[in-house]
């Protein structure tokens, strides 16, 4: 029995253990197992539980996605699209623009939330149409956490307003942008963003 315990007690880890191991906030961990990123289960005292397989397959996902991070000091922006092309226009632009600003990229939400567990970016721009976890789930998601830092959320996408409102629109307080991105208006933006004193 004690070691079936034992052996049950290496294969599953309790949020807190799993905040640890991946170096995320504990509201971290609790938000991707509230969305269903990372599977878990209850024990009989409400407690969860994770598989520790799971734990290390996102581990693994996020050394992938993080890479380097960003530069102390600077502005952190995250970028969150999944077209490659996009991504390619968003380097390059922010590249030209040689502003004191960090630049992470994430190509769904679900990297994108890594970054945000991991980074606390001062902007997010994202897309809405995304596989896996896409931009609404995630700003819902980034929403319900009661987390001091606020980032500006920016959005950029191809859908129309009707599409947006029939997926359940979005927060008043979240400009959208259509496509194709517009670089002039978000250039003005993230200088004013970068000039603000309380970042």
């Amino acid at each position: 029995m004690n070691t079936l315990n034992n052996s049950n007690s290496d294969e599953f880890l309790s949020t807190r253990q799993a905040a640890a191991r991946l170096g995320v906030a504990l509201s971290t961990v609790q938000a991707w197992v509230e969305t269903g990123l990372l599977p878990a289960w209850k024990t009989a005292g409400g407690h969860r539980r994770i598989a520790a397989t799971a734990v290390e397959a996102l581990r693994n996902r996020q050394q992938a996605v993080l890479g380097s991070g960003p530069i102390p000091g600077k502005l952190k922006i995250l970028v969150v699209e999944d077209e490659p092309v996009q991504r390619e226009l968003y380097r390059q632009h922010f590249s030209d623009w040689n502003l004191p600003v960090s630049l992470l990229i994430a190509e769904d939400g679900f990297d994108g939330l890594i970054y945000i567990g991991r980074h606390s970016p001062d902007v997010i721009i994202t897309d809405l149409a995304m596989p896996e976890l896409d931009g609404f789930k995630m700003i819902r998601r980034l929403n319900s956490l009661n987390s001091l830092h606020k980032p500006t959320i920016i959005v950029v996408s191809g859908l129309s307003a009707q599409e947006i409102d029939a997926q359940g629109g979005l927060p008043d307080n979240i400009p959208v942008y259509p496509k194709p991105i517009p670089f002039v208006a978000l250039r003005l933006l993230i200088e004013h963003l970068a000039k603000t004193p309380w970042y």
